[in-house]
């Protein structure tokens, strides 16, 4: 399974997709990256006088590219052809240290701690396009295999 079949069987789409691209992936992390738009709808009211990534919207790219991505990447072997994983998400405790503005680009490296009973949980880390620390955390998922659609 390469890169852009792990983010084709990701359950989101625009707006809502915050995967650009993987960069790295192995059975004990991921690396990715998303450039936030300046179009993008939570900007409009976040804040008024200058716009900023919401907290919410930084930990769910944390999510999708550290948790997500890394698990379907753990699913592969479990996958059939028209199966798709299904997620449920926690976030443990995030840490915000930088804001992030529109059009900035950030990468999220997270590395497992453990996937066992298809819990996967990983320490997630988000970085600016200055290689500066943003934010971090644990989260984790449940993730299963969608057979027929059940």
């Amino acid at each position: 399974m390469n890169t852009t079949q792990i983010i084709e069987l990701l359950p989101y789409r625009d707006p809502f997709l915050f995967v650009n691209e993987i960069t790295e992936i192995s059975d004990n992390g991921v690396k990715g990256n998303y450039t936030f738009k300046k179009e993008a709808f939570f900007y409009e009211g976040h804040f008024k006088e200058k716009a900023i990534t919401p907290g919410v919207i930084l930990t769910e790219v944390m999510a999708q590219i550290g948790v997500v991505c890394l698990g379907v990447y753990l699913l592969k072997k479990e996958l059939q052809a028209g199966e798709k994983p299904e997620i449920a998400l926690t976030s443990n405790q995030i840490d915000f240290f930088l804001p992030v503005l529109p059009e900035e680009k950030v990468t999220v490296v997270s590395k497992k701690e453990y996937f066992r009973f298809n819990k996967l949980k990983c320490n997630v880390q988000l970085f600016n396009e200055k290689d500066e620390l943003v934010c971090r955390g644990t989260i984790s998922g449940m993730l299963k295999v969608m057979k027929d659609g059940k």
